[in-house]
C-alpha cells in the first residue's frame, strides 16, 4: 500500500432556507440544479463522447499548457500554540495514537468543517472530487476566504471533472492573498460544459478517465475530516431532489501528519495545475472572476448563513462547536493508518499494477484476515470474480458477511446496478446477508436528517471487521475505484469505534433498507420489508419503474464489467 514518506440569486426553498439562515442568504443563493453524478465509464455517455470526438477531431484539439517549474510545498509542522492544537492536546490521553468522532449526520459534518475553518490560525488543506457552486460550496468558500484574510495559508485541490459551475468562484478565490487553488488532471479548454471538454480533447480520453476521488479537510495540521462526502448540498441533506446517507469522521492525533503527507504528494504531483493556468475567465468567455465578483457571489458583506443543527445525532453526540468552545473533545481512540493511491494511478502503471497497489487491495487484505464478521457499506458494489473469491473464502471459514448497497431505485448509476445484480444470487447462496437501501424508508426514517420529498441514496464507504477494525474513506467496491480513480481513507484498530460504526450500519439496514433472500422453491430473488405490522415480500425490484427494470434487463448482458 502506497503511503508517502512520513507517514462532486434565486430564492431558496423553505427547507434549505431553514438550514442556512434565510435572512442572510436567501437573496444571494443561486438555485440548485440537481444533476445526476456522471460515472466516466457510462456506456451511453462514452458512446456519445466518442461520436463527438470523431466529429470534432478533424477540427483539431486543445492541449494543456506546459507545466511551470515550481518548488515543492509541504505542510509545515503543526504549531502547538494554536487554539486547535491546544484542544487536541487537552483531549488526548497519555499514550494514545489517534482519536475519532464519527459524523453520520450530514449537517453535523458540514458544521465541523466550517467550525474548523473559523478556528484555524495556521493552515487549511481542502481536497475534494467535487466542490460545487451551491449553498454548501459557497458557505465553505466563504469560510476559506475569511480564514485567508486572517493570515491562514489555504490550499485547495479539486478534481476538474465537476468544476463547470464552480471554476469561476474557485479562480476568484485563488486570487485572494494566502490562497492557492489547483486542479487535478484538468481539461485543456472548452470550459463551458462537460461534453464540450471531452470533445476538445479527443485523443486524451484515457487520461481524462483518471479522476481524483479523494476527500480530505485538515486544519492547522492537527484536526482533519475524512470520509465519503463531497462538498455539495446533496451530501449534507440540503438538496430538494436527492440526498445521500454518508459517513465522515473528525480525526486528531498521529494519523493527521500522514494525511497531510498524502495531500502534499498530490499537491506537488505532475497531475496538478494551478487553476489560473487552466481557467482564464474572460479569455474563456466565462465572465469576470475578481475579488468583487467573488464577494457578490458568496455574499461576503452579509452575515454568514447559520446551519440549523439538531441537539444530537444518532450516536448521541452534540454539535462539535460546543466542545471546541469548551477546549476539549470527546473522542474514541485507536491505532490508525492513512492509506491512499498514488496521484499517478494508473498513468504510470498497468491495470494489474494499479490494482495491486490500490486502496481497494488494502481493504480486501483486511477482509481476508477477518476471523468472525465483516460488515460493508458501498453505494456501488461490483465485486468481480476476485472479490467473489474473497467473499467465498470468508464463507468457507464461517465468517459472517453483511453487505449494504443501493437498490435499483436508490442507485444514481443504474448502469452500475447491472454489474452488481449479476452477483446477488451467488452472494445469497454463499450465505451473505444482503441489504439494499430503500429511498422511501430512508425518507420516512429521519434518523440521518430530514429528507423531505427528496430521494434517499447511500453514499457511505465503510467496513467493520471482527468488531475491531474499521475502514472509512472514498473507495467503492467496484472496478473504477480499483483501477481508475485515486482513493484514500483511514484504517483504524479500535473496538469502541467499530461498535459505533456497526450501530450506524445496523440502523441503515434495519430501518432504511430491504433484506434480500432467495425463494426456497423457485430460487428467485425476494425483497423483505415491513408495513409496520407484518412482513411484506416483494418479488420485483422495489420502488423502481418499468422503464428502469426494462433498461437494466436490456443493457445488462452487453455491458463489460471492466467498464463499470
Amino acid at each position: 500500500m502506497w503511503l508517502p514518506e512520513g507517514g462532486n440569486a434565486d430564492s431558496r426553498t423553505a427547507r434549505l432556507a431553514s438550514a442556512l439562515n434565510p435572512r442572510s442568504c436567501r437573496a444571494r443563493m443561486l438555485a440548485y440544479r440537481t444533476k445526476g453524478k456522471i460515472r466516466m465509464n457510462s456506456i451511453v455517455r462514452l458512446l456519445r463522447f466518442t461520436l463527438l470526438c470523431m466529429l470534432l477531431a478533424v477540427a483539431g484539439c486543445g492541449s494543456l499548457p506546459p507545466q511551470k517549474d515550481r518548488a515543492a510545498e509541504n505542510s509545515p509542522l503543526a504549531d502547538p500554540s494554536t487554539r486547535l492544537a491546544k484542544i487536541v492536546a487537552a483531549s488526548t490521553p497519555p499514550g494514545e495514537h489517534s482519536g475519532f468522532r464519527l459524523m453520520p449526520l450530514g449537517v453535523y459534518s458540514l458544521d465541523a468543517r466550517i467550525q474548523l475553518a473559523e478556528r484555524a490560525q495556521q493552515s487549511l488543506i481542502v481536497q475534494y472530487y467535487q466542490l460545487e457552486n451551491d449553498a454548501t460550496g459557497r458557505l465553505l468558500m466563504r469560510a476559506l476566504r475569511a480564514a485567508a484574510a486572517r493570515g491562514v495559508k489555504v490550499r485547495v485541490l479539486v478534481d476538474d471533472l465537476y468544476t463547470e459551475k464552480s471554476q469561476l468562484p474557485l479562480l476568484a478565490l485563488s486570487r485572494t492573498p494566502n490562497v492557492e487553488v489547483r486542479l487535478f488532471n484538468p481539461f485543456c479548454c472548452a470550459r463551458r460544459g462537460l461534453i464540450a471538454r471531452f470533445a476538445a480533447s479527443p485523443f486524451e480520453i484515457g487520461r481524462l478517465n483518471h479522476r481524483m476521488h479523494n476527500k480530505l479537510f485538515v486544519a492547522d495540521g492537527v484536526m482533519a475530516v475524512v470520509g465519503g462526502r463531497n462538498i455539495a448540498d446533496d451530501y449534507f441533506v440540503l438538496s430538494e431532489a436527492q440526498n445521500f446517507i454518508d459517513m465522515d469522521a473528525v480525526v486528531v492525533g498521529k494519523v493527521v501528519p500522514q494525511l497531510e503527507a498524502i495531500f502534499d504528494s498530490y499537491w506537488n504531483s505532475q497531475q496538478v495545475w494551478p487553476i489560473g493556468d487552466i481557467v482564464t475567465a474572460e479569455g474563456d468567455g466565462l465572465g469576470k472572476a475578481d475579488a468583487k465578483a467573488f464577494d457578490d457571489w458568496i455574499g461576503m458583506t452579509a452575515p454568514p448563513p447559520k446551519i440549523d443543527l439538531p441537539p444530537s445525532d444518532i450516536l448521541g453526540y452534540g454539535p462539535i462547536a460546543e466542545e471546541l468552545d469548551a477546549g476539549r473533545l470527546g473522542l474514541l481512540w485507536g491505532h490508525a493508518q492513512a492509506v491512499a493511491d498514488p496521484p499517478t494511478k494508473p498513468t504510470t502503471m498497468t491495470s494489474d499494477e494499479a490494482l495491486a497497489t490500490s486502496v481497494t487491495m488494502k481493504v480486501w487484505g483486511l477482509l481476508l484476515n477477518a476471523k468472525t464478521q465483516v460488515d460493508i457499506t458501498s453505494p456501488y458494489l461490483v465485486p468481480g470474480e476476485r472479490g467473489m473469491a474473497a467473499f467465498e473464502d470468508l464463507a468457507s471459514r464461517k465468517v459472517k458477511l453483511t453487505l449494504l448497497t443501493n437498490s435499483l431505485a436508490a442507485n444514481d448509476e443504474p448502469l452500475v446496478h447491472t454489474g452488481y445484480a449479476r452477483y446477488r444470487h451467488r452472494l445469497l447462496k454463499d450465505g451473505a446477508d444482503l441489504y439494499e437501501l430503500s429511498p422511501e424508508r430512508t425518507t420516512a426514517s429521519k434518523r440521518f436528517g430530514t429528507f423531505g420529498k427528496s430521494l434517499g441514496r447511500l453514499h457511505a464507504k465503510t467496513a467493520a471487521i471482527d468488531r475491531r477494525q474499521i475502514f472509512i474513506g472514498s473507495m467503492n467496491l467496484d472496478p473504477r475505484s480499483a483501477t481508475q480513480n485515486t482513493e484514500m481513507g483511514v484504517v483504524v484498530d479500535s473496538p469502541q469505534l467499530a461498535r459505533e460504526m456497526l450501530r450506524v450500519i445496523n440502523i441503515s439496514k434495519l430501518q432504511n433498507s430491504y433484506r434480500l433472500r432467495l425463494d426456497s422453491v423457485s430460487g428467485e430473488l425476494e425483497w423483505l420489508t415491513s408495513d409496520g405490522e407484518k412482513e411484506v415480500i416483494l418479488r420485483a425490484e422495489p420502488e423502481s419503474t418499468f422503464f428502469q427494470r426494462f433498461y437494466n434487463s436490456l443493457i445488462a448482458p452487453i455491458v463489460p464489467e471492466m467498464l463499470l
